[in-house]
């Protein structure tokens, strides 16, 4: 289970809480306004950001002392964290060995898993060789053999155009369901948070308020969400 423990996050002026827990192999999307610290709670988990109070646990051990590369997290920003001078299965090699030195296993590995992602062929290629909708692929497909037990997702596809960011949204829930993880998924879209299914915790007023089953939420917004989905 991961445990947001009475947090406190900081920033200058800027204050965030969260106060809630959510079981492995939730969905979750974060969602709420521009600024309103969506990132910011993300960057926490992911161990980029101490807390000004209160904790971050995992299964009921704080992950306050654990380093961003040792943490139980794999976290995809909107540049796809994909290395420009590595090709695409380097890039999903530093997924399994971060020194890359990789074993004929592993490399079997990365081929089976460029395939299931619909990149099979592509591992020669380098990210600059990629569409937008291939590199989120190749994204995924590095967090699939990963198999870490949370993935934190910071807007990977706000790029992408409908049609594909629904297709990426469909590969997301693939991987989750393969590798039992907890999806944290920052949205500005609710549409987003509806095909994510699952539940969202919407972040307002410095407080990232508790999860919520998305489609119930939606139709039944409270005052603030209502504000912010611009509804009347």
């Amino acid at each position: 289970m991961l445990q947001l423990d009475r947090l406190t996050l900081r920033q200058a002026a800027f204050r965030l809480t969260a106060d809630w827990s959510a079981r492995p192999g939730s969905r979750i999307a974060v969602m709420g306004p521009s600024g309103a610290g969506k990132s910011t709670l993300l960057a926490a988990i992911a161990g980029f950001l101490a807390p000004a109070a209160g904790r971050i646990l995992w299964q009921g051990s704080d992950l306050s002392d654990v380093p961003p590369g040792a943490r139980p997290v794999t976290i995809l920003f909107q540049d796809q964290n994909l290395f420009p001078h590595l090709t695409v299965a380097q890039n999903l090699g530093l997924g399994l060995r971060p020194d890359l030195r990789l074993t004929p296993a592993d490399h079997a590995r990365i081929d089976e898993a460029l395939a299931r992602i619909g990149l099979a062929g592509l591992g020669p290629r380098r990210p600059a060789q990629l569409s937008g909708g291939q590199a989120s692929r190749a994204a995924l497909a590095r967090a699939l053999l990963r198999a870490r037990p949370i993935l934190l997702l910071d807007e990977p596809f706000a790029a992408l155009g409908p049609a594909l960011r629904g297709e990426m949204l469909d590969l997301v829930r693939t991987v989750a369901d393969e590798t039992g993880a907890l999806v944290l998924m920052v949205t500005h879209d609710p549409r987003d948070a509806l095909a994510l299914g699952g539940d969202t915790a919407f972040v307002a007023n410095g407080v990232v308020q508790a999860p919520v089953e998305t489609r119930a939420l939606l139709s039944d917004p409270p005052e603030d969400l209502q504000d912010y989905l611009g509804r009347t």
